[in-house]
């Protein structure tokens, strides 16, 4: 048994397909096949079963594949071990993170990141909550920054971010009248409002919905979009009000801008550090962790 062999075994349970997965290993399907047949001749199983639209898995297949999966993380694990012996002379981090998130705050924690640890590769993967926490728990991450709560249970955390929410309403809305500037609104009171979210998947999707259930109603969503910035247009044109998060409230806005407002409870988000329970955190996750902590904290005084 061949090392390769447990990687294109692998790769073929992820694609479900030769040809895909061929391609990804950048192999011709030919070989792919070779190998998979000799490995099956040599372990005296199938490990998939093959028909002419699909490939699946037999137990035996699945049984191997996760033990598989394990003995590449391990070897993986143990290379980036080697790297931190090195003193961090070279290494590699993958860092997943929201889109909201990475907009606002990485611009100022990478640079610092650079500055101190000039020899370590970043690679910058921005998903939704879900497809984040997927790929953290994983291994497609080594750190991934995402808001509680967590659905995956196999993701350990450091809280790193305790962040005020407000609601945004248009600036022709009753609430943006000069007597509500420094009010607190109930929540209870946006039952009848229009709500611009965030789609489905996004983690602070839920956290606003959560807010108006725990008010006791379900939100009239009227529009949705992927990105926060486009949430805050539609609100600033008057489309409805939003719950959204301090960071990315703005006052540079040139022409119509949204209203900013406190709301009753002062509810928060917590944004986190995640990655895989047990996984091992190589110095330049640490590292990462560390200057992100500190990037924010001056940023927040």
């Amino acid at each position: 048994m061949e090392f390769r062999q447990l990687l294109y075994t692998i790769q073929i349970a992820t694609e479900r397909n030769f040809s895909r997965a061929a391609e990804k290993l950048h192999i011709a399907q030919p070989s792919l096949s070779q190998q998979l047949s000799k490995l099956e001749k040599e372990l005296g199983v199938l490990l998939f079963k093959r028909s002419t639209n699909s490939v699946e898995l037999t137990y035996a297949g699945s049984v191997f594949v996760e033990k598989a999966q394990q003995i590449v993380d391990m070897t993986d694990q143990l290379r980036r071990e080697m790297e931190d012996i090195a003193d961090m002379r070279k290494g590699r981090l993958v860092v997943g993170s929201l889109p909201m998130t990475g907009s606002h705050v990485l611009p100022h924690v990478l640079p610092a990141f650079r500055e101190a640890y000039p020899n370590i590769e970043i690679v910058l993967i921005e998903e939704s909550t879900k497809r984040l926490e997927q790929l953290t728990a994983s291994g497609g991450t080594d750190v991934s920054l995402l808001s509680l709560p967590l659905v995956e249970p196999t993701l350990a955390y450091l809280p790193v971010i305790e962040e005020e929410i407000c609601l945004a309403v248009p600036p022709d809305h009753p609430l943006a009248a000069p007597e509500y500037k420094n009010a607190v609104i109930p929540i209870s009171g946006l039952k009848d409002e229009p709500f611009v979210m965030l789609k489905k998947g996004q983690g602070f999707r839920a956290i606003a919905h959560d807010l108006c259930q725990s008010a006791g109603f379900e939100p009239r969503v009227v529009f949705e979009s992927g990105n926060i910035e486009t949430v805050q247009s539609l609100v600033a044109a008057g489309m409805g009000i939003a719950f959204l998060p301090k960071m990315v409230t703005r006052n540079d806005w040139q022409v119509r801008a949204p209203v900013y407002l406190t709301l009753e409870g002062k509810p928060t988000r917590t944004l986190v550090i995640a990655y895989r329970k047990g996984r091992y955190l190589s110095n330049a996750a640490e590292a990462f962790i560390s200057t992100f902590r500190e990037t924010v904290a001056h940023l927040s005084k």
